[in-house]
This record gives C-alpha cells, sequence and structure tokens, in this order.
C-alpha cells in the first residue's frame, strides 16, 4: 500500500483515495513573471514522479496544476520590461513549458489560468461574506477575517497569538486585524481589473487555488502538493478560505517538498547563485538535472552545487553505459510480484523513496553487465516510471554523455565520415591512418570503441 506523510497530521499514513480506483491532485504550479528557477524544478518533478507512481499503481489520476497569471510580481516585473502583462506571461508560460519538457516532466491533466476564473473567485469572496469570514473594506478591498475561522493554523501549525506577537504580517489600517489576509484588491491605476460587487479590482493570490481545484476537483479531494514555502500562508489561507465557505474538509492530504540549497546557501539573486533552469541546461543535460533532483528524497532539504550535478552525470552515464550493451532494448510493463521490482514498489510505496527507487536500478545495471538475461530490459522498464534513461544509448554518449554539447548535424556527419575511414584503414590494414584518426578524434572529445567488429563513438 501507498503511504504518504501528510503535513496536516505530521506522520506517514496509508493512502485511501476518495473515491476507489481515482485521485484528484492539485499542485501549485507557477507564477509567471520570470524562469523557471531550479527550485520551482525541484518541486514540479517531484510532484511528476508521484503523479506517474498513482498511475503506474492502477490509479485514474486527475492532476490539476495552476498557473498564475495575474499577481503583483507580474504587475511589476511588466512595468519594468515596458511591455503588456499579457505579453509578459505568454513568453513566460512558453519558457516553462519548454523548461518542464526537458526535464520530462508530464503535462496535467488541467493547467488552469487564474485570470479564466475571476467570475468564480468573486463568488467564493460573497459565499465568504454572507458567512461573517470575510468583510470590505473602506478602501475597496475585500479581507478575510482570520480569527473567525477557527482552526486556522492546523497545516503549520502556527498560532494566531504567536503570529501577532512577532508581528509577522504589516499593518494595515482598512483591516480589523493585522492578521487578516486580502481576497480582492481595489483597482490601482494602469493595472488589470475586472467588475466586482466591491468595485472593479482584482483577485488575491490565495483566493485562486481555492476556485481553480474547487472547479476540477471539487470541495473535498485527495492530495494538495507544494513547495515548503507555501505551507504558510498561502496553504494555511486556502484551508481557511475552502472550508469556512463549504463547512467540511478540502483536503486529505498535504504534500510539501524540502528546501533546495545552493552550496550551502539559501539560493538569492543577491548572493549570486540563482539558477534559472535555462542557466543549468547550459552545462548539463535536463536528464543529468532531474536524476540529481531523484536522488536526494523529496522531503529532505537538497544542496546544489556544480560537483554534486558532476556526480549525478557520471551516476547517470553508468545507466547508459550498460544499456549501449542492448541497443534495441525497450521498457515494458512491470511484473510488481517479486526481486527488484518488488523493491523498487516498496521504496516508492514508502513516501516516495526515490534514492531506494535508484539503488534498484543500479542493483539491475549491475546484473545487466553480468550478462543476466532480462536485466537490461526490467532497468529499461522501471526507470521509466521515473521519468529517466529516455534517450538511445548510442545517441545519449555522442551529444555529450550528459554535458550540454550538442553536436550539430553537420559536426555529426563529419565524424562518422572519419569513422568510416577508420574502418576502412584497418580491413585494409593500414593501422598507421587508423590510429592517426582515433588520435584525431580524441584531441577533440571523441572516443571510438571497437566492439565485435562495429566501432561506436561517444563524447567523453
Amino acid at each position: 500500500m501507498l503511504n504518504l506523510f501528510n503535513t496536516l497530521t505530521r506522520r506517514t499514513e496509508p493512502f485511501v483515495p476518495i473515491e476507489p480506483g481515482r485521485v484528484r491532485l492539485y499542485v501549485c504550479g507557477m507564477t509567471v513573471y520570470d524562469r523557471c528557477h531550479l527550485g520551482h524544478g525541484r518541486m514540479l518533478v517531484n510532484f511528476d514522479v508521484l503523479y506517474r507512481w498513482l498511475r503506474a499503481s492502477g490509479y485514474a489520476v486527475t492532476y490539476v496544476r495552476n498557473i498564475t497569471d495575474i499577481d503583483d510580481k507580474i504587475i511589476e516585473r511588466a512595468a519594468q520590461n515596458g511591455e503588456p502583462i499579457e505579453a509578459l506571461t505568454e513568453r513566460m508560460i512558453l519558457a516553462m513549458q519548454e523548461d518542464l519538457a526537458r526535464l520530462w516532466v508530464l503535462p496535467p491533466t488541467h493547467e488552469p489560468r487564474a485570470t479564466e476564473h475571476v467570475p468564480g473567485m468573486i463568488r467564493l469572496i460573497e459565499m465568504l461574506i454572507r458567512k461573517g469570514l470575510a468583510y470590505p473594506g473602506r478602501n475597496g478591498d475585500v479581507y478575510y477575517s482570520v480569527r473567525d475561522f477557527p482552526d486556522y493554523g492546523k497545516l503549520s501549525g502556527k498560532s494566531l497569538d504567536d503570529l501577532r506577537a512577532g508581528e509577522r504580517v504589516a499593518r494595515d489600517e482598512f483591516k480589523r486585524d493585522p492578521l487578516d489576509f486580502v481576497l480582492w484588491k481595489s483597482a490601482k491605476p494602469g493595472e488589470p481589473r475586472w467588475p466586482s460587487p466591491w468595485g472593479e479590482g482584482r483577485p488575491g493570490w490565495h483566493i485562486e487555488c481555492s476556485v481553480m481545484s474547487e472547479c476540477f476537483l471539487g470541495t473535498h479531494f485527495d492530495i494538495h502538493g507544494g513547495g515548503h514555502d507555501l505551507q504558510f500562508p498561502h496553504h494555511e489561507n486556502e484551508i481557511a478560505q475552502s472550508e469556512g465557505a463549504h463547512g467540511h474538509a478540502f483536503v486529505n492530504v498535504w504534500m510539501h517538498n524540502g528546501f533546495l540549497r545552493v552550496n550551502d546557501e539559501k539560493m538569492s539573486k543577491s548572493l549570486g547563485n540563482f539558477f534559472t533552469l535555462a542557466d543549468i541546461f547550459e552545462k548539463f543535460h535536463p536528464e543529468v538535472v532531474r536524476f540529481f533532483l531523484l536522488r536526494g528524497h523529496y522531503r529532505s532539504p537538497l544542496n546544489y552545487t556544480d560537483g554534486h550535478l558532476e556526480d549525478a552525470r557520471q551516476g547517470l552515464n553508468t545507466l547508459y553505459t550498460v544499456l549501449r550493451d542492448y541497443p534495441t532494448v525497450q521498457g515494458g510493463v512491470p511484473d510488481w510480484t517479486g526481486g527488484a521490482e518488488e523493491a523498487f514498489k516498496n521504496a516508492l510505496d514508502d513516501d516516495l523513496n526515490t534514492p531506494e527507487a535508484v539503488a534498484v536500478l543500479f542493483g539491475l545495471a549491475h546484473d545487466a553487465h553480468r550478462g543476466e538475461v532480462g536485466a537490461a530490459q526490467r532497468l529499461r522498464t522501471l526507470a521509466e516510471v521515473l521519468g529517466l534513461l529516455n534517450s538511445a544509448p548510442i545517441e545519449w554518449f555522442q551529444k555529450g554523455a550528459g554535458l550540454t554539447v550538442q553536436a550539430g548535424d553537420e559536426d555529426q556527419e563529419r565524424i562518422e565520415r572519419l569513422v568510416v575511414q577508420r574502418q576502412a584503414a584497418r580491413a585494409r590494414k593500414d593501422f598507421a591512418t587508423a590510429d592517426q584518426i582515433r588520435q584525431a578524434l580524441l584531441a577533440e572529445g571523441i572516443v571510438l570503441e571497437d566492439k565485435e567488429g562495429i566501432t561506436q563513438w561517444r563524447r567523453s
């Protein structure tokens, strides 16, 4: 049985879906004002593995991952760039989709945009006002009355008194309580706006996910995920909005991945250690990045260094090296009843223990290297569950072996011609010429490997 750590209960529990055989999953996606950074990549890869594993376990999964395309940061960035908000968000959405496709992150079932659901947000705010959980301010904003929701803080474990004592929230003269948060923002000059009962304005950030999740998954669903930084206040506020409005449980299982650090420091532009996925892809193949992310447990802190990426590259190359001897092997449907497959299943059923699952892959690689029948095919099959070993082995090594060294068509054709010339020289026993070609290619970082009368080449 699948067991998942539930942030709400603070323990690992057997996962039992609300509806047998079906899972409804919501993950907070990107606010599209900039390129995805490595922390975003970690979160999205982790929940991609959850999505893949639920499906591999036989569940029908409805996976919703939203896009926030209206937000203070978006408005500010568009103004800085001197471009329309819609142009910025469309450009960033396309860039995000490109980055995620390169990481082999599967598209969700639904990918709603916040701007498509403003009428639903207005209806939910009206419901909260009728229930006495929200109120319009004199400035045209609408606020959620935190102290009128008795369960506020149950996800994060924070008490209202502790929050207020710590002065965690900026004071606002229009709020009844400093802890109240905004549901609707009155329009400011030059900002996007929609009509509402409280005047023209736009939604606050937290209300978006309550409405989009309800639209596609209903008012009570199985799993809600996101990064650890969203636990408070975003997810806490989602609970207050949705449970306050509907009077019953919102989500059964809350999942949050751990923080990512860079060279043992918090990733920050001010520290000069802020890396977008596009930055990293210039040095390392996206599959190396995915492999690096999966070698750490999703709830544990993860430290990024170039050395750790290089170690991940070498590990992935080990798996591809084994598969190079089995060029026609394809994945299939796993048999979970014993051996490596059972160990792999037990690892992922144990709160998505991807490090243990990856260890199983290396065990199968060892068996395949010793010539065990079927081990290479089983390796490929299980790797597919994790979104790994997606390339043909020879292509992997010819295109950089995990470094982003993409050979152009002309360069590849030149190398292939030299390989043919060397084979011809060897056939006529002109070993001096054959060795000259080998050494010339080696100087370019091209390694030739002769096996059973066939020569293959790869980049070192």
